[in-house]
């Protein structure tokens, strides 16, 4: 019985970033002696099992056989013969079928063994599919793309990007559940540079199968007064990498992502404008989010942002009541947070133009600064004055914090 580190912590390693977790892989054992040293078992499909003692998991070394489309139609076979190498050819990329033998006290021992060349691959930075197998599984596009967010001077080597392409053609990536493509793609928002794993995806076809709405931006062209060299598809990956840049959080960076969905079917006689694509914006959001079962959190930012970043990017231009009708649908009153964050959006979106990168946003400001003056209103008091009208108190409460605005709309930013 060996122990081996197998996948990203020896690919990490050898890229001198930090190792957040290992797999390991064990080879010539059973279940039986795994359970006789303390090892508890977890696994469903096919056996893994918890240290007694770091509780980390370790699986049997396994082969798989594809039986059906889709990510859970496949066949394991575990037995004390499978060895390492044929454990390790069913992974994905060259570059995370390395593996390292370790001790039970989990340091490592040896060499590195690496039957695939993924050490050359990364020195070359390439993505590189270890063999055939790669087809069988569809999510595998889906983690190159988010390893390409994260690894953003890899390329894709072009046998596995046709590889790809074939897999998406043959329908594979249609067959993959709603809660794998979102918690891919959402892990992949959160890399370092989102944009390349739209990238990848669009490449290789799956972007048009994943997220019809945004691979509809491509070719639409933007307004000829921000930068008519940059269409639609590409302005919005400059602010999805533009949110990344700042570390915004998952929800700001899919609102950024989704915000201008409504311009790939803006009517073509009016083009370059993009009249009342806000709305379209949301209409197309929203089916989206059923689709790939989108966390509330995510959700509702994305469609405010959708339908209000217009408002908000014209915010300088607005009087007292105006800005006080925006903050109230914006239910920035009741959620500042969640404004705030709508706030970074919409920046992101005034900054991804090419020559605006570094353009003050002073509307983010002259925003927060209204919500203050609005949220000094004592509505319970307004309120009272009004017990014997209560039709008439929210009518009350908004014209007080208009006055609120309004008699601090000179001290306002911008």
């Amino acid at each position: 019985m060996k122990i081996y580190v197998v996948g990203g912590a020896i690919r990490d390693a050898l890229l001198g970033l930090p190792v957040k977790d290992r797999d390991y892989v064990v080879v010539g054992a059973t279940p039986e002696q795994m359970i006789a040293q303390g090892f508890r078992p977890v696994g469903k499909d096919f056996p893994v099992f918890l240290h007694p003692r770091t509780q980390e998991e370790y699986a049997l070394a396994r082969t798989e056989r594809k039986t059906a489309l889709g990510y859970h139609g496949f066949q394991f076979y575990f037995a004390p013969d499978v060895t390492l190498e044929e454990d390790l050819v069913r992974r994905d990329l060259t570059i995370n079928a390395m593996a390292r033998e370790c001790l039970p006290d989990s340091s490592l021992t040896g060499e590195i063994v690496d039957p695939f060349n993924g050490r050359a691959d990364l020195e070359r930075r390439v993505f590189r599919h270890v063999g055939e197998a790669f087809v069988e599984d569809p999510v595998r596009i889906l983690r190159l793309a988010r390893f390409a967010a994260r690894f953003a001077d890899f390329t894709v080597a072009p046998e596995t990007l046709a590889l790809m392409r074939h897999m998406v053609e043959a329908g594979e990536v249609d067959a993959l559940v709603p809660e794998r493509v979102w918690q891919e793609i959402s892990r992949g928002l959160m890399e370092d540079k989102p944009s390349r794993m739209f990238d990848v995806l669009r490449e290789s076809g799956a972007l048009a199968r994943i997220l019809p709405e945004v691979d509809g931006l491509y070719g639409v062209p933007q307004r000829a007064d921000y930068h008519p060299e940059v269409d639609t598809g590409v302005h919005v990956m400059m602010v999805l990498d533009h949110a990344a840049h700042q570390g915004y959080s998952l929800p700001v960076r899919f609102a950024a992502l989704t915000h201008d969905l409504g311009k790939a079917t803006t009517p073509v006689d009016i083009l370059p404008r993009h009249i009342g694509h806000e709305g379209r914006s949301v209409d197309l959001l929203k089916p989206l989010c059923d689709r790939l079962k989108v966390p509330n959190e995510c959700r509702e930012l994305a469609v405010l942002v959708a339908r209000e970043h217009g408002n908000i990017h014209r915010a300088r231009e607005l009087n007292a009541a105006a800005l006080v009708r925006l903050l109230e649908r914006c239910d920035a009153l009741r959620k500042p947070a969640r404004f705030a964050e709508a706030l970074q959006a919409c920046e992101s979106d005034a900054r991804g133009r090419l020559g605006f990168e570094q353009q003050a946003y002073a509307q983010a400001a002259r925003l927060r600064e209204a919500l203050i003056e609005a949220r000094k209103v004592d509505a319970g008091a307004v309120a009272a004055q009004f017990v014997d009208r209560p039709a008439q108190i929210k009518d009350a409460v908004h014209k007080a914090r208009v006055e609120a605005v309004e008699a601090a709309m000179e001290r306002l930013p911008g």
